[in-house]
Order: C-alpha cells, then sequence, then structure tokens
C-alpha cells in the first residue's frame, strides 16, 4: 500500500490531510515523495523555527542522543537545568516546570493559578478567565479554557471552573470579578487559531494592572507566539507588562515535542516536590534542541523577523482578493475573498505550503526563510487569493 492508504488504514482519523507527502527538505523547502519541491510557510504549525534539517539543531540533539537520550526527572541532565536557565534570563522569571506540548505547559499554569489562589483566599477561588476566540489545547482541561464553542461540543462536561469574557472589554471583565472569585486569568496576545487576531495594546495593559491590583495570576500563553514568532522573543515583550506565567512550546523546540511554563517571581515557589510531574518533560534531547533554538534567537534575528513581517503585509494590504492582514511579525492572517481553503489548495498546486486559522489563510515561515525564497512564496499567495 501507498503511505497514504497506509495512513487511512491506521490512523485514527482526526486530520484532513492535504494530499501531500513530505518525504524531505532543508530550511523552508521541502521535497514529496515524487520529488516535487515546496516552499514551506507553515513550518509544521510554527515548530521548525529555523526551518526542515536545521543543521545545528540535528547537531545539537544528535550529540545528546549520543551522550543519554533520556534519564527521567529522578536525576539531573544538563541539558534541561541549561535550558531552564536561558528561559529564565531571557524574561527575567526565576522557575520552570518542563512538559511535552503547548497544552501541558497551558495545563500547569491553571495549576499554578488554582494552588496559589487556594492558598491566599480560600479553596473556592478556582475560576480561570480566559478570552472568547482563544484556543489553549485540547486536553479537557485546556478546552475548558479555550474561548470557542466549537470546540466544546463532543466532550461535555468539560471541567469545571473556566469563563470566557470578549476580549477587549474591561467591563465584562470587571463585572464578572463581583460575582466570581477569580484565581487566574490566561491569554495570548495575538489569538493564533482564532483567526491571527493580535489584541489591543491598551487592553492587554488594562488585563496586566487588573490581575496585579487584585492578586490574581496572570499567565501568557505563547504557544505560538513566542520563541521569535512575533519579533520579539515572547509576544508580551511587545507590550511592556510582566506576566506571571508564560507558557510556550512549539517553535522552542525546533521539531521535537516539548513545553515549559516559566513561573515568575510571584509564582515560583508554588508547586513542590509531588505536586506535579511529567515524564517525558525536559527530556535531554529535546532541551539540547531548544538551547540550540533559543541561543539563536537574537536581535538580529529578531529586527529581521519584523522586517519580513512588515514585506508580507505590505504586499498583501489592498492586493487583489484580499480583504485583510492581520498578525505580527512572521505569524499572519490573511482574510480573502475567495475560500480560504481554496487558496490554500492553489498555492499547494504552484508550490507553496500555507495554513489556515478559522477563515483566514495562515502563514508561519521559518524565522530565517532567505528573502529570495519568501518573494517567491508571497507572489504565488498573491496570485492565489486574486483567483
Amino acid at each position: 500500500m501507498s503511505i497514504r492508504e497506509l495512513d487511512e488504514k491506521y490512523v485514527a482519523g482526526t486530520y484532513k490531510r492535504f494530499p501531500v507527502e513530505i518525504v524531505s527538505g532543508h530550511g523552508s523547502v521541502v521535497t514529496d515523495a515524487c520529488g516535487r519541491e515546496y516552499i514551506d510557510m507553515g513550518s509544521g504549525i510554527g515548530v521548525t523555527s529555523f526551518g526542515v534539517a536545521d543543521s545545528e539543531w540535528v547537531a545539537a540533539v544528535t550529540a545528546q542522543l549520543g551522550r543519554v537520550q533520556h534519564m527521567s526527572n529522578l536525576y539531573y541532565t544538563e541539558p534541561c537545568a541549561e535550558l531552564a536557565r536561558r528561559l529564565c534570563e531571557h524574561t527575567g522569571m526565576k522557575k520552570v516546570f518542563f512538559g511535552n506540548s503547548g497544552a501541558e505547559a497551558n495545563e500547569c499554569a491553571i495549576k499554578v493559578a488554582r494552588k496559589y489562589a487556594a492558598a491566599r483566599r480560600g479553596e473556592d477561588c478556582y475560576t480561570v478567565v480566559t478570552l472568547k476566540n482563544s484556543f489553549h489545547g485540547r486536553t479537557l482541561t485546556t478546552l475548558a479554557a479555550t474561548g470557542q464553542d466549537a470546540f466544546h461540543k463532543l466532550y461535555r462536561p468539560l471541567t469545571p471552573g473556566f469563563v470566557s469574557v470578549e476580549p477587549g472589554n474591561m467591563d465584562e471583565l470587571c463585572a464578572l470579578s463581583e460575582s466570581v472569585k477569580i484565581a487566574g486569568i490566561m491569554i495570548e496576545c495575538v489569538q493564533g487559531e482564532g483567526g491571527v487576531v493580535a489584541l489591543d495594546a491598551d487592553y492587554i495593559r488594562a488585563v496586566a494592572d487588573f490581575a496585579a491590583k487584585n492578586d490574581i495570576v496572570l499567565a501568557v500563553d505563547e504557544v505560538q507566539t513566542g520563541n521569535g514568532r512575533t519579533g520579539e522573543l515572547y509576544s508580551y515583550m511587545h507590550y511592556g507588562i510582566e506576566p506571571d506565567v508564560v507558557t510556550t512550546a512549539k517553535g522552542l523546540g525546533g521539531g521535537l515535542p516539548i513545553g515549559a511554563c516559566i513561573m515568575g517571581e510571584r509564582v515560583a515557589d508554588v508547586l513542590s516536590y509531588g505536586d506535579h510531574g511529567s515524564t517525558f518533560g525536559g527530556n535531554p534531547a529535546a532541551c539540547a534542541g531548544a538551547i540550540s533554538i533559543l541561543d539563536r534567537v537574537n536581535g538580529e534575528l529578531l529586527a529581521d523577523v519584523r522586517r519580513k513581517g512588515e514585506y508580507i503585509k505590505a504586499e498583501l494590504s489592498g492586493a487583489a482578493g484580499v480583504e485583510s492582514v492581520t498578525g505580527l511579525g512572521l505569524m499572519i492572517g490573511i482574510k480573502t475573498v475567495r475560500p480560504a481553503a481554496d487558496v490554500v489548495a492553489d498555492c499547494i498546486k504552484n508550490g507553496v505550503l500555507c495554513l489556515t486559522a478559522k477563515e483566514k489563510v495562515r502563514l508561519l515561515p521559518a524565522l530565517n526563510i532567505p528573502d529570495e525564497i519568501l518573494r517567491r512564496a508571497v507572489a504565488v499567495i498573491k496570485t492565489a487569493c486574486a483567483g
């Protein structure tokens, strides 16, 4: 049987795959089973930060595999400790818990918020407020946190203790606090799965001020926005706020599963022995790869991410068939006149792989995508948008 036939026979049918079988690649160009090349404008949904088969990442992971690939959290390993140090030094945070995904990182953040609140304001203080149109993961608890009813309907009853409010509406959040004891607030500065919608800066700062004044744990979900994706190391840095918790995954690993819940001063010591755990969390090979990613997300790269993002926006804004362009850095959403799925299908036919987010075409190219390759991809996307 072909790979597609094997997949359809033996893999759970939870994905509507594009009719492309990728077998190899380098950087921002991948090759299918027929030898045809495509420009990758999705980077594994924001995972392969420096592209496919990135040589520095491969070398770091391979070297670690030759030493020890896994050792459990009953023992110390250098890559885990070193990655935690870097994350704390780059953010000013104090402690890190490692898991394997964004959902796990967000689960940890929820636990931190609830334990902190229970100790200070009683066990009935457990509600976590999120925003409508948000997305925080696919476990039952992170689905409950996700502010989109479409993700809820198949899995009720969901974990209780979550309320979603309208982004941009501080009055609604303030009114809610009069009737509900709020343990934590979790936001995305750019709602990725919600359509690549950047939140208003004044609103983000108002939420941060509200949380600080009311002793509420503020968690910023940087699963998709983090690790340079928006043109800052983490998207909250665009807004001058200091969250209590930052969660991240995807691009941190560069291609291997990793999640991190990074905790600030106020909540650094909330978790103690036995409170939480993860068999694979802090895996040495995944952490070694993440170190190789994080060490290259420097000021020069971030400036380049911002420049490339502005180039994409300038090229597509006002182009035929384009209604609007949203996002930050190399996290771009394109609202098209034609259905987004049709635009993406045309792009595939012409050698460019894109994504969708709700009704938009979504672009998440590698942070270091070469200008010449980016120009070629944008030209194909413009043509597809025009129909």
